[in-house]
């Protein structure tokens, strides 16, 4: 798996933070695809192995949602931030993960979960780098869902955090954090 978290949900990881909220992460594959499966699991505590990883993977979105309300039984957990359906970077599995998501919630209504999708942003405003600060709130504003951006103040953290993914911290991952306005900022959409 790319250091999804790293790349796509820094900002929303320091927000929840820094205003006192306990994260958890739930991977669901051991990030395989490429050969690097045990690199990646010392790089990721607390992989899940019960998922391939691919493209060309298809994963079971009955079982993501049989997973995923495990951890959240298990970890009193009430709010999840997942993937909207593109997955920001169309990744098949990412997609899946929104799917899977999807039923969770489709089938414990009774549950009080709150879930928010990171909105996927097109090639221009994707690789826009900070100047998304001030271009999502202004198109969030016109919305008519609940959007919230939150804004990563220290981008030097993302840095930090995916040079942790040693085996994956090759050129053009340093060129997308450089450039990607997902290192800044994070438009949340409400489910």
């Amino acid at each position: 798996m790319a250091p999804v978290l790293s790349m796509f949900f820094t900002p929303t990881i320091l927000f929840l933070e820094s205003k006192g909220h306990k994260v958890h992460v739930l991977c669901m594959s051991l990030g395989n695809a490429d050969g690097f499966g045990d690199t990646r699991k010392e790089e990721l505590y607390n992989a899940c192995a019960t998922l391939k990883d691919g493209f060309h993977e298809e994963w079971d979105h009955g079982l993501l949602a049989e997973l995923t309300m495990e951890q959240i039984q298990l970890w009193d957990i009430d709010t999840i931030v997942t993937f909207d359906s593109y997955g920001v970077s169309g990744h098949p599995n990412h997609r899946d993960v929104h799917h899977g998501i999807c039923k969770l919630l489709h089938e414990n209504q009774q549950e009080n979960i709150e879930a928010w999708e990171l909105v996927s942003l097109n090639m221009f405003r994707k690789y826009s780098g900070a100047v998304e600060i001030w271009l999502s709130p202004l198109i969030s504003s016109s919305s008519k869902q609940l959007i919230c951006c939150l804004v990563n103040c220290n981008p030097s953290r993302t840095f930090k955090a995916m040079a942790a993914h040693r085996s994956q911290w090759v050129w053009f991952r340093r060129l997308f954090v450089t450039l990607s306005s997902y290192t800044y900022v994070n438009m949340l959409q409400k489910f």
